[in-house]
């Protein structure tokens, strides 16, 4: 099935650990010689989606890989919404931040392969998975009855569904990694059994569903690099040697 893609590449012009490296945004930290945004069309590329909507600050080096580029316009929510007005008519659109530079083709491919087609398909990552290819990468994790995991910095979804559940998606977004806001929104039941390690994986789904207005479902991956954002130096550090030993 063909593809397009949305890379979020926007963000506070005034972060400082964007600035400290002497850039506008996080996405164009340099890493190993090209910004850190690269890896992650060349990854998109290389994983065969050809349509790429880039939303954010970019440099001429990130221009042969976009199909077309959009200035960031706020919000996180503003920006996926901006994007995904060029691609209307598509029937499925994988969504991607620009600050996961050791996102792999294997592991796109992985996801699109195993695609269900529900209005929103969201990737997890296992602990086991993510401590294994990052030891000493600090992760937010969360206990289900079917393990424990960390949420991916990519998703799928359907975007003629998207206006349905774009308020409560921000939410959701923003709070991808802090589990206990999201169980706020769930209810005392699902919070205590969260909180327990009980929640299972299926009521989370339907919770979720409920909580959105469309069918969505937690895919889960054993390719860690979906969930490695780099949102500080020790990130950094650990993406770049990682990426110096692969070239090695």
């Amino acid at each position: 099935m063909s593809i397009s893609a949305v890379i979020l590449g926007g963000g506070n012009p005034n972060d400082p650990f964007a600035l400290e490296h002497g850039v506008s945004v996080k996405g164009l930290i340099p890493i190993a010689g090209q910004p850190m945004a690269l890896y992650v069309l060349q990854a998109l590329k290389a994983a065969g989606i050809e349509k790429i909507i880039y939303v954010g600050a970019i440099t001429p080096d990130l221009e042969p890989y976009i199909f077309k580029h959009l200035p960031a316009k706020g919000t996180m929510l503003e920006n996926l919404q901006l994007g995904l007005e060029t691609l209307s008519n598509e029937s499925r659109v994988l969504i991607a931040t620009a600050d996961i530079p050791l996102l792999s083709p294997a592991a796109i491919s992985d996801i699109l392969l195993r695609d269900t087609g529900q209005g929103l398909v969201y990737p997890v990552v296992t602990k086991t998975a993510a401590e294994r290819a990052f030891p000493g990468g600090k992760r937010t994790y969360a206990k289900l009855l079917e393990g424990t995991f960390t949420g991916g910095n990519l998703f799928l979804l359907e975007p003629r569904l998207v206006n349905q559940f774009l308020p409560r998606l921000e939410f959701i977004l923003e709070n991808r990694k802090n589990v206990i806001r999201l169980a706020g929104m769930f209810g005392v039941v699902a919070l205590i059994k969260l909180f327990l390690g009980q929640l299972s994986k299926a009521e989370l789904e339907r919770t979720v569903s409920k909580i959105l207005g469309v069918p969505a479902q937690a895919l889960i991956s054993e390719y860690a690099e979906i969930g490695f954002d780099v949102d500080k130096p020790e990130d950094l550090l650990l993406v770049s040697q990682h990426l110096k030993s692969q070239l090695n």
